[in-house]
Order: structure tokens, then sequence, then C-alpha cells
């Protein structure tokens, strides 16, 4: 389970993006595709083009950490993205489901508790 603070966000890449680019060309990636800083803090979600190989760019303050996801059957299930928008934005929980290869269409939020005002 992934446990972020609450200010961290999850950008997705809307296309596929060559994976063979280390941490440098991911980076290149997230300024020039998603429109976002890098060096945020937020973490940064690419797909390969065959759906079955995912990676993670994230900053922290002694550097950039690049975590690796391959599904060795089946495909990771996209979240869908508006046709003109360069990425998605997901919650943690989200995140985690789609990297166990769970098809969040399908999935059903329960409504979220308020208190009483």
């Amino acid at each position: 389970m992934l446990t972020l603070p609450a200010s961290v966000r999850i950008y997705v890449a809307a296309e596929p993006i060559d994976l063979r680019r280390g941490f440098d060309g991911l980076a290149a990636a997230v300024r020039t595709v998603l429109h976002q800083d890098p060096l945020s803090g937020h973490l940064f979600v690419f797909f390969g083009r065959r759906r079955d190989l995912a990676k993670i760019l994230v900053w922290t303050r002694g550097g950039y950490w690049l975590l690796n996801r391959r599904l060795e059957q089946g495909r990771f299930r996209l979240p869908t993205v508006a046709e003109d928008a360069s990425h998605a934005e997901l919650d943690p929980v989200d995140l985690q489901l789609l990297l166990e290869g769970i098809d969040l269409a399908g999935a059903r939020r329960q409504p979220v508790w308020k208190p009483f005002s």
C-alpha cells in the first residue's frame, strides 16, 4: 500500500511514452507532455505502448526516484482522460489498484462521509 501525504498529487500521462527513457528523459516529458514541474515532489506515472510496464518519477530532497512496475500477465487499464487533456489525476488508492492491474472503469466508490454542520 502506498502511503503519501495529502499534499502529493499523482499525474498519469494520457498517451504512452518510450520507457527506455531514464531520469532526465522522463523529467523532460513531465515538463513538455504533462506541463508540470518534475521537482514539485508529485508523482508522475507513465505507461509504455503495450501497457504492461509503468514508470513513476518522483523528486525528493536528495534526488529523483524512478519506480518500475511490470505486469507479467495482462495490461494496465488506464483511466479515461478528457480528449484535450494531457494527463489524469488519481488519488493514492486508485494508483494502487491501477498498479495491481485492476480496471478502475467498473469500480464504484461509496459516498464519502461528512460530519453534520
